[in-house]
């Protein structure tokens, strides 16, 4: 019926694919850029009355502002409340995106119910955006102070480590923020592998396997993309690095060297622009429907890229069954990181990429439980020599608890 062909439709590329591409990607327009036009003409230095046409111009392009203020009035906020401050489009934005991530979750609950890891697993992603990314962001705004997104670290949210956000910031979340990107994003990623985060507590992983679960085999598995990630995400943990030490080298030089600071505004906000607006918001979600997921997360975010290289000489690995393997293709299909997951199974390989990030949806579609993921630095359980046959010592092989 027309219920099954749009299912299909929109989730194969098809014109409904495409229509919800275009509306995803004019949504991240109208919602970032009408800010940066105004603050791109002060940043380059143009003149004063540029500047005020360029903000005028973003004001006739913040639909979504217009929209709250539209609403507010609708719902009678005339007398100032708690929530006036935090009444604006990020509200919106951070309840459209939360009511995606938690949809989506009970939606991944109940179709793998059967499934231990993926149902703790959502609900972990639930309660992080719910609390951490949403409702404690909303409560500083409200009260007064800035919001603080207590999911996201440096590099990803990139602003936490500018020495003057750093300076304006209460010491509780200059140590949260320091400690949490510097410290326990790479020593859980030595233990967990990139999943602990990208899996579990990032809302982009978090939006793209709830709300973006059913587009999750359009990632691309060729050889040309896999030569194009491990050049572009490795590009931007450079951009990423470069752009906090300029910052923080024209703090630290200050007035003394206005060249640094004018450099470093620029710099910033290209940044702004292009990795966060462009690539993060509107190419990480918008291509969705035709791309994948996971474009963003593989491709080009900075976290990722350095958990990533953190994984690789960790303890987390995929583990494989030996001469387990059917060849049917489901767990290649399926890897949202478009990792030939197949091609492993079919040598016998356990293994451990850069870019997986843990999600075990490989692990759930194969038919004869081939692949397992787990957090272990010893060799392969599997691995049964004649000699260890022979001596009866695979007996004395510690035992290892999937996780």
């Amino acid at each position: 019926g027309k219920l099954g062909w749009f299912k299909h439709d929109i989730t194969h590329r098809g014109i409904t694919a495409w229509l919800l591409f275009a509306i995803l990607l004019l949504f991240y327009f109208i919602l970032y850029f009408p800010d940066k036009i105004g603050e791109g003409a002060q940043v380059f230095g143009a003149s004063k009355e540029t500047v005020e046409w360029a903000r005028e111009l973003g004001g006739s392009l913040n639909i979504f502002e217009d929209f709250m203020r539209w609403l507010g009035a609708a719902l009678g906020f005339t007398v100032k409340k708690w929530w006036d401050p935090v009444w604006n489009k990020w509200t919106l934005y951070g309840t459209l995106y939360t009511g995606g991530i938690v949809g989506g979750g009970i939606y991944m609950i109940r179709k793998y119910s059967h499934n231990r890891y993926q149902i703790i697993r959502m609900i972990a992603i639930m309660v992080t955006q719910a609390i951490f990314a949403f409702s404690l962001p909303i409560m500083l705004g409200a009260t007064g102070h800035k919001d603080y997104y207590f999911s996201y670290f440096w590099p990803l949210k990139i602003e936490y480590l500018y020495p003057e956000n750093l300076a304006n910031m209460p010491l509780f979340m200059v140590l949260y923020g320091v400690f949490g990107g510097l410290l326990l994003v790479p020593i859980l990623g030595a233990f967990f592998g990139k999943r602990w985060y990208c899996a579990w507590i990032c809302g982009c992983g978090g939006l793209a396997n709830t709300f973006g679960e059913p587009w999750r085999q359009l990632s691309n598995k060729s050889q040309a993309a896999w030569t194009f990630e491990k050049y572009s995400i490795h590009t931007m943990l450079v951009i990423a690095l470069a752009t906090t030490g300029i910052a923080a080298a024209s703090f630290a030089l200050g007035d003394k060297s206005p060249g640094l600071q004018q450099t470093a505004t620029i710099v910033k906000y290209l940044y702004g622009v292009f990795g966060v607006a462009l690539l993060s918001g509107a190419v990480g979600v918008a291509f969705y429907p035709i791309g994948g997921t996971r474009v963003w997360c593989r491709f080009f975010c900075p976290m990722a890229a350095l958990l990533g290289l953190v994984q690789k000489f960790g303890r987390y690995r995929i583990t494989v069954k030996r001469n387990m393997c059917i060849s049917c293709g489901m767990c290649s299909k399926y890897c949202e990181m478009g990792i030939d997951v197949r091609a492993y199974a079919q040598r016998n390989q356990s293994f451990v990429r850069a870019s997986c990030v843990g999600c075990g949806l490989c692990a759930e579609v194969c038919p004869r439980g081939v692949l397992r993921l787990e957090n272990k630095a010893d060799p392969d359980p599997q691995e049964l020599t004649m000699n260890k046959l022979l001596t009866q010592g695979y007996k004395e092989e510690p035992q290892r608890k999937a996780v």
